[in-house]
C-alpha cells in the first residue's frame, strides 16, 4: 500500500509524469514550528539534475504546504504537501508501450492491475519518494528538537570501489561518529566523504554514463543520539523497521546493519559488545558496537548504524534484446533522462526513511511511557 508508519503516519501519492507529487502525514505533534523551508532542504538534495552523474531531469521540486500549519505551527491535524511536476516528457517513453524494460517494473505493474502507467515508470519511480522525504524532513525536525538526534548518510560503495565499513576498524567508527550532511555534500558529485574513493567513484560512474550503461552501489547511515528502548521485541523490531523502510525505497536489493554479513566470520567471544558504565553520563555504555546500537530489537543508546545496496539503474540507453508485449523479439533502447548511478540522490531518502522509523518508535514509546506513569507506583519501584 501507500501508507507507512502506525502512530506517525505517511501516505504518498502520484506518478512520475502527472501533475503532482506529495503526501499526508498524520500524526505529527502540535506545536511544532514548521515552514516550507524546513522541508525544501531535503528536496533539494534528493532533486534531479544535480551534476553531470545524475538525470539532466529539470525539476525545482518546490514543495508547498497545503494543511495542518497555521502562522507556521504545526496543529496536530494532517499535514498535505505538494511538489509539481514540470519538466514532463512523456514522449520520451513511447518506444515503451510495446516493450517491458529488462529489471523494472513494467511488466510486473500490468501483472498487478492489468493497467499500467505510460510513462516514466508510473509509481515504481524514484519521483514517488518526494513525499517520503518530505515527510522525513518533519520527522527529523521533531526528533533534532526533541532529542538532538542526528541521521547522516554517505555513500560508501559505488560498484567494486568501496570505503572500509569493517566494523572492527576504529576509522570508520570515528567516521560515524563525526560525519556531518556539510562534508557529505561537499564531497558532491558522488557524496563519499573519503576523498580517494571518491575519485575512483566518479571516474566508474563517468565510465558507465559513456557507454549509456549503469552501475549501483551503497548508502551507509548513522543515527546519533537516539533514545535507548525504542522498538518493539518481536516483529516489529527496530532492525526489521529499518529494513522495511530501506527495501520500500526504489533500486534497493540488500540491508545489513551492525556487522551485518561480515559478522558471520567472527565467533561470539570476539563479536559480543561488552557493557560498562559511562561516569560522566552514568548511562550504560558498550565498548564497541557490532550490534548496530540495536539488541534483541530495541535501541542501546549506541549509534545505530546500517548499509543500503542499490542496483544498476533498469533504464539505460543502450541496445537490450528482450521481448514485446506480445511475445516477439526485439530489441529496446530507452530514451529519456535516467541516472547512470542513484546513490548519490539516494542519500537523503536514505535519511528520510530512517527518520520516519525513529520518529513511529519514538512515539509509540512514548504513549507507552506516559500510559505506566498514569498507574500507581508498585513496591520498590522508583
Amino acid at each position: 500500500m501507500s501508507t507507512f508508519g502506525k502512530v506517525f503516519r505517511v501516505t504518498t501519492y502520484g506518478e512520475s509524469h502527472c501533475k503532482s507529487v506529495g503526501c499526508i502525514v498524520d500524526g505529527c505533534p502540535p506545536g511544532m514550528q514548521l515552514q516550507e523551508a524546513d522541508i525544501q532542504v531535503q528536496l533539494s538534495r534528493r532533486r534531479p539534475g544535480q551534476s553531470k552523474l545524475t538525470t539532466p531531469r529539470n525539476e525545482k521540486d518546490l514543495v508547498k504546504i497545503q494543511s495542518g500549519t497555521e502562522f507556521g505551527v504545526t496543529l496536530g491535524t494532517p499535514i498535505g504537501m505538494l511538489v509539481a511536476n514540470e519538466d514532463q516528457r512523456p514522449n520520451d517513453y513511447s518506444d515503451m508501450t510495446n516493450y517491458p524494460r529488462p529489471s523494472h517494473a513494467d511488466f510486473t505493474y500490468l501483472e498487478k492491475y492489468s493497467v499500467k502507467a505510460s510513462s516514466g515508470g508510473g509509481r515504481s519511480s524514484a519521483r514517488e519518494t518526494i513525499g517520503r522525504v518530505a515527510a522525513g524532513s518533519i520527522a527529523e525536525k521533531y526528533l533534532k528538537e526533541a532529542y538532538g538526534v542526528e541521521i547522516v548518510a554517505f555513500v560508501s560503495a559505488v560498484g567494486d570501489v568501496s570505503i572500509d565499513r569493517d566494523p572492527s576498524n576504529p576509522e570508520f567508527h570515528n567516521l560515524l561518529n563525526t560525519i556531518t550532511r556539510e562534508q557529505v555534500d561537499a564531497a558532491v558529485p558522488v557524496r563519499c566523504p573519503v576523498e580517494s574513493a571518491a575519485k575512483d567513484m566518479i571516474a566508474l560512474v563517468e565510465k558507465y554514463k559513456a557507454e549509456q550503461d549503469s552501475i549501483g552501489g551503497v548508502v551507509t547511515c548513522v543515527i546519533r543520539n537516539a533514545p535507548s528502548g525504542l522498538g518493539e521485541p518481536v516483529f516489529d523490531k527496530l532492525e526489521a523497521e529499518l529494513a522495511h523502510a530501506m527495501l520500500s525505497i526504489p533500486a534497493t536489493k540488500g540491508f545489513e546493519i551492525g556487522s551485518g554479513f561480515s559478522g558471520i566470520k567472527i565467533p561470539g567471544s570476539q563479536h559480543n559488545d561488552p557493557f560498562y558504565k559511562d561516569e560522566t553520563t552514568g548511562k550504560f555504555r558498550t565498548r564497541t558496537n557490532n550490534s548496530g546500537g540495536v539488541q534483541g530489537g530495541i535501541t542501546n543508546g549506541e549509534n545505530i548504524y546500517f548499509s543500503v545496496a542499490f542496483k544498476p539503474p533498469a533504464t539505460i540507453s543502450q541496445p537490450q534484446e528482450t521481448a514485446s508485449y506480445d511475445g516477439k523479439d526485439g530489441v529496446l533502447a530507452a530514451k529519456g533522462r535516467h541516472d547512470p548511478n542513484v546513490v548519490p540522490r539516494a542519500v537523503p531518502i536514505v535519511e528520510s526513511m530512517a527518520s520516519l522509523v525513529l520518529m513511529d518508535a519514538l512515539m509509540l514509546q512514548l504513549a507507552r511511557s506516559a500510559s505506566r506513569e498514569r498507574l500507581p507506583k508498585l513496591n520498590g519501584s522508583a
